[in-house]
């Protein structure tokens, strides 16, 4: 409908909301506007926070006097009731919690709903800013919300199915190599005790023989998954002195083939081989040390990979021999060569590269 409104008049009249859009037509002292009931002329961005559960998730929807909650079942028809309540232009908010938040998150990205995933930790942190003391599921569905609507954070896209295939295989073979080693320590303790049962032992035996055909088969399988998808980004790796099979197979897997991060710095904060400094005031002088928040396996094999580098790859050697100059500690030098890595094969993987020891000198000559 046409409504005229003197031209000093703000916007913010008593209809109780702006106009949808303006048509300026001066009649004297007058414009006239064209208003649509119940819209407005920017669209706002609702978070809904989602606290998710093996069995259950609790729901937090905002509204103007505050949030709504709900509670539903975990599995399709859950999902399809949470559709019905969610507002428009929302983005929904959720906990990496495990494997649980994937499929509704996978399943609310198809129905074109936006999805953000973070991490725990940065939740948990958020509550403790804000001073929160209780703990409910449905508390921490609307500090979720809250935080969503404060922060502002990156959507979520949804992972490639061979992605998560490498992933999961490699979080298996990862516990597969704990239960070895711990059955392996057990069998050698039985073995110090000298009162070892001749079947107790024959058993162990077989089941660190069948553990490690697991083992081997599970390796194969993710070579061969990852050549087929990453062939050629695993030979780009793989020609980086220093950096074995298994550990360019592992950074592919972790960060998606590279997509996951747009910065090498993100990838190793995520991997927990950023520095982590400690000081305040005059006072204070902590040691600077790794984080650690992230993969202890991948750390673990950059790490080794950091001994042979600092002898034949020629910017790590370099790196490595300038901070011993310096009178840092070995273990120290060979992090930092071990980050070294890391930066190289982000270049390397995101370019499209193979590795070129006089790469800076071509670029300056």
């Amino acid at each position: 409908m046409l409504i005229p409104l003197p031209s000093a008049m703000s916007l913010n009249s008593s209809l109780g909301h702006e106009p949808e859009c303006g048509i300026d037509k001066p009649n004297s002292s007058f414009f006239y506007f064209i208003v649509f009931k119940n819209k407005v002329m920017q669209t706002q961005t609702h978070y809904t926070g989602i606290d998710i559960s093996k069995s259950f998730f609790d729901v937090a929807v905002a509204e103007a006097q505050g949030y709504r909650y709900y509670k539903f079942d975990n599995n399709d028809s859950g999902f399809s009731a949470l559709l019905k309540i969610l507002p428009e232009n929302v983005v929904v908010v959720m906990e990496a919690s495990g494997p649980y938040y994937l499929r509704l998150a996978c399943y609310l990205s198809g129905k074109g709903i936006a999805v953000s995933v973070i991490n725990p930790l940065v939740i948990r942190r958020f509550c403790q800013m804000r001073m929160s003391r209780a703990k409910t599921d449905k508390k921490d569905a609307r500090m979720i919300a809250e935080y969503g609507h404060t922060e502002k954070p990156g959507l979520w896209q949804v992972p490639q199915e061979h992605v998560i295939a490498l992933q999961q295989m490699e979080t298996l073979l990862a516990g597969l190599h704990k239960e070895y080693t711990a059955t392996s320590n057990q069998l050698e303790s039985f073995t110090s005790s000298g009162m070892l049962d001749k079947r107790l032992e024959k058993l162990i035996k077989k089941e660190l023989k069948h553990k490690q055909e697991l083992i081997d088969q599970l390796t194969v399988e993710m070579e061969e998954l990852a050549k087929k998808h990453y062939a050629r980004m695993l030979a780009q790796l793989e020609s980086i002195p220093g950096m074995g099979r298994k550990t360019a197979m592992m950074l592919i897997v972790l960060s998606g083939g590279f997509s996951r991060f747009d910065d090498y710095r993100k990838l190793s904060s995520y991997i927990g081989l950023c520095p982590r400094i400690f000081e305040s005031g005059t006072s204070v002088k902590g040691k600077a040390r790794i984080c650690k928040m992230g993969m202890s396996r991948i750390r673990a094999m950059l790490y080794l990979c950091s001994w042979s580098a600092k002898r034949c790859n020629k910017a790590c050697a370099d790196l490595y021999e300038r901070l011993l100059a310096k009178g840092k500690a070995k273990k120290l030098a060979l992090i930092a060569v071990a980050n070294k890595l890391l930066k190289q094969a982000f270049a390397i993987a995101t370019n499209g590269t193979t590795y070129n020891e006089n790469y800076i000198k071509n670029i300056c000559f």
